[in-house]
């Protein structure tokens, strides 16, 4: 597996400050985020991004953008490709599977994007999140059914159980998997305390995940630290994973 960091866990901090804090920590990948570190149309920092990256011996993980299915998948793509990205994150829609009025608009758009981007050899891939077409395992798995160039990501939702990981986890088989600790009421943990959650998902993950911290206690660089440290000794100590 491969341990990395979703940039939009520091929105306060450069993109140099990002590369030298996952340098630091002894990860691999990152993802960056289209919101405020590489915003959708601004080549030229997607590309200053992509050789800071290439420097540093960083992997861009993939590029994770705000689009909804819902607009132009222009500059997305564009930007991506600047960046040097294999993947683009996206966002199944912007209403859970109960209140979309119109699936159909969504799995249409999700499938002309993926093949956009497809062409230019990069994949599309969504989270698995409340509040869009991924909100619920069914639905997630009917959707990468209707667009079958559509890659999953995984992470685990507020008041999930260790067995609802279980079961969406190996039906997934997702791509990638943002990592982080929660308490019930969503209160950010360190990420050691939720080891009883993290033990069995690494298991289950495939091999080739990439594994992607997020949602450090008060957007700490230092917890991060911590966090990193973590992850990096679970996936070095046998038993741990898949590639143990």
């Amino acid at each position: 597996m491969i341990p990395g960091l979703v940039s939009v866990t520091f929105r306060q901090l450069s993109p140099a400050e990002i590369v030298t804090l996952v340098v630091d920590a002894g990860l691999e990948a990152i993802e960056w985020g289209g919101d405020v570190h590489v915003p959708p149309g601004d080549l030229h920092t997607a590309r200053e991004v992509r050789a800071r990256c290439a420097d540093n011996g960083i992997a861009i993980e993939a590029y994770g953008s705000y689009y909804r299915a819902d607009g132009d998948f222009g500059p997305v793509l564009a930007t991506a490709l600047a960046l040097g990205t294999p993947r683009i994150r996206v966002w199944a829609g912007s209403n859970g599977s109960a209140a979309e009025p119109d699936r159909g608009a969504v799995v249409e758009d999700l499938r002309a994007a993926a093949a956009l981007a497809g062409a230019d050899g990069v994949e599309l891939a969504v989270e698995y999140h409340a509040n869009t077409l991924t909100d619920t395992l069914g639905s997630a798995l009917a959707l990468f059914a209707e667009v079958p160039a559509l890659k999953p990501y995984w992470q685990p939702p507020i008041g999930s159980t260790v067995d609802d990981a279980l079961t969406a986890v190996p039906a997934l088989e997702p791509v990638a998997a943002h990592v982080f600790s929660w308490a019930g009421d969503g209160a950010r943990l360190p990420l050691a305390a939720r080891e009883d959650l993290w033990r069995p998902v690494l298991a289950a993950l495939p091999a080739d995940c990439h594994v992607l911290l997020e949602f450090v206690r008060d957007d700490s660089p230092e917890a991060f630290a911590h966090d990193a440290a973590t992850l990096r000794a679970w996936l070095s100590t046998p038993g741990w994973g898949h590639d143990s």
